[in-house]
């Protein structure tokens, strides 16, 4: 999938609507294969990302885990590690 699409159950603080709509950009973005629709097509666009973010919305407040929550500073220190690794900087 789309490496700019970045989990967002089981955070503390919870993903935001910020962060959520992002999500779904990225995700219409790659289904639709175009990083901006033409005028013909942006509503159709819009409407999309609207809905996927409400849906997606709606699947975080949904789920449940036994885990405890992922700290994001913590994660993202471990993205940057292993990106280190992969790309020797």
């Amino acid at each position: 999938m789309c490496r700019n699409i970045r989990q967002l159950h089981n955070f503390e603080p919870a993903a935001t609507n910020a962060e959520i709509e992002a999500a779904a950009l990225q995700f219409v973005r790659k289904v639709s294969g175009s990083n901006k629709p033409s005028k013909a097509n942006e509503q159709a666009f819009n409407e999309a990302v609207h809905e996927i973010a409400h849906i997606t919305a709606h699947l975080l407040d949904s789920l449940v885990t036994s885990a405890p929550p992922k700290n994001r500073d913590d994660e993202a220190a471990k993205a940057k590690a292993r990106a280190a690794v992969r790309y020797g900087t």
